[in-house]
């Protein structure tokens, strides 16, 4: 039987959907044929592989050899198959063995001396590996990657001959060394470099616990970047599930891992001058935007409406579903997108409308375009916004007070009250459902009405009905966790809406 089949895997967004590489031998003219809808660069795989196999001391069958890449109608691309190629051709013609080839699979691109290269979106083909509980073959240009994962079967090569002598039973393959650090103390700015600004350190820790989005507005000067800088550094750390995500998305721009700082939130900060493609994600063959490299992670926008209207209405969406969608005429891919928004902006176009010490130069109707710029929909997206003044001189040079803590210290109280959420709905209070909202966050019959009278006033939308509870339910949490919430709680939560 001149048939063999070998497995390997596709990149499509982080999904790394299963390919069955099927070779077969016949008689007929000589030549190489690959279907199953390949693009250019695996269709180009039929020269490297015959070269690979004649470099690295194997016959290449002098037949007809048909490769066929099932699923048919799932799009191929790159040189990821080749590796499984080859040695599809080798066992179908008898030189390794067929049945080493079971609960296998093969990532790899040849070059034409038979050595493996490096591919793109390894992390996620393991973890799609991991679920069928099958063993994995990977150049040892991507060990450092595979291992971030302990508990899948890995082994790195340098050639195909070395992966043929290890079917052969001739040799062993090496497993890649765990390198991969625990969650590390953290070292990057810190909060402790902030001089004054009660109110946004305040929003800041409530930001960082219940994982809602922020906006700081003020003149220029005044630390917003500064402030935003410093959020990753009093996030909870990323649990282990958390920062393979994060891995997987970077995996699959063929960016490397960072693994000594593997477990670290993101932090993304594209310019204002940034495409929508470049924020969400596109190309024909899809890659991650901004957006999706900041998952787990925080995105921040300065100078907020100097970005385009139509970038920032990209945001809405994944702000409310958590992932992006990049649809083309041949394929689909999905992207994770469960990011935290921090923005900043000024409040008018010269930045000094409301300062003490600068004159606005600005009319009204300036001010009111230059804010309309940014719309509606988006803002009302926004959980908590706070205006951020300029900071007296004097304050600047004087000693620390005890309100200037360092971010271990607010950390640990962002840690600690997270925790009440995560006992309640195994998430924080930001994704919690509006059926989870009304079991964890029960009024009073005097809280509920003057709620409601509050928001009647204030004019606000049913999303920002809800999305205030939110907050109010981390504020209560950084409260020690009342069942109940009361009108401090919700009192806080509302003066976030009106900047």
């Amino acid at each position: 039987m001149s048939l063999a089949v070998t497995l390997s895997r596709a990149q499509e967004g982080v999904a790394a959907p299963q390919v069955m590489v099927e070779v077969h031998l016949s008689g007929g003219l000589p030549g190489t044929h690959i279907v199953g809808l390949p693009e250019a660069a695996v269709r180009e795989a039929r020269d490297r592989v015959r070269v690979a196999i004649q470099n690295s001391a194997f016959e290449y069958p002098n037949r007809r050899v048909t490769v066929n890449l099932a699923p048919a109608e799932l799009p191929k691309d790159g040189g990821r198959f080749d590796l499984a190629i080859a040695l599809g051709i080798l066992a179908a013609g008898g030189q390794v063995p067929r049945n080493k080839l079971d609960d296998c699979e093969f990532l790899g691109e040849l070059a034409l001396s038979g050595a493996l290269r490096g591919v793109s979106g390894v992390l996620p083909a393991l973890l799609r590996a991991r679920a069928r509980g099958r063993r994995v073959v990977v150049p040892r240009a991507n060990a450092a990657e595979a291992a971030l994962i302990s508990d899948v079967d890995v082994r790195v090569a340098d050639t195909l001959a070395e992966v043929c002598g290890w079917l052969r039973g001739a040799q062993e393959l090496s497993s890649p060394a765990s390198s991969k650090s625990l969650p590390e103390a953290y070292h990057g700015p810190d909060l402790i470099d902030v001089r004054g600004q009660l109110q946004a350190r305040r929003a800041l820790e409530i930001t960082a616990t219940g994982g809602h989005h922020l906006l700081l507005v003020g003149p220029p000067g005044t630390g917003k970047t500064m402030l935003a800088e410093r959020l990753p550094g009093i996030l909870p750390p990323l649990t282990e599930s958390e920062a393979l995500e994060t891995c997987a998305v970077l995996s699959v721009t063929g960016q490397p891992v960072d693994l000594q700082h593997w477990r670290r939130r993101p932090f993304r900060a594209p310019h204002h001058t940034a495409s929508a493609m470049a924020l969400v994600g596109g190309g024909s063959d899809p890659r991650p935007g901004e957006i999706s490299l900041a998952h787990n992670g925080v995105l921040f926008l300065d100078e907020l409406p100097e970005h385009s209207r139509h970038v920032l209405d990209v945001l809405r969406e994944p702000l409310e579903s958590g992932r992006i969608v990049i649809s083309r005429a041949a394929r689909q891919a999905t992207f994770p997108a469960q990011f935290q928004l921090i923005a900043a902006m000024n409040p008018c176009p010269c930045g000094y409308a409301g300062d003490p010490r600068e004159r606005c130069q600005c009319t009204p109707d300036q001010r009111q375009r230059y804010r309309s710029r940014i719309s509606g929909p988006l803002l009302d997206r926004i959980d908590l916004s706070v205006e951020v003044p300029r900071v007296p001189l004097s304050e600047l040079g004087a000693p620390r007070s005890a309100h200037d803590e360092d971010s271990a210290t607010v950390r640990a109280r962002v840690i600690k009250a997270r925790q009440h959420a995560l006992m309640r709905a195994g998430r924080p209070n930001a994704e919690i459902s509006t059926r989870e909202l009304e079991r964890d966050c029960a009024l009073g019959p005097a809280e509920r009405h003057w709620y409601d009278t509050a928001l009647e006033r204030l004019g606000l939308s049913a999303r920002a009905y809800h999305r205030t509870l939110r907050v109010a339910r981390t504020i209560a949490d950084l409260d020690g966790g009342a069942a109940i919430l009361d009108r401090t709680h919700l009192a806080e939560a509302l003066q976030y809406r009106r900047v």
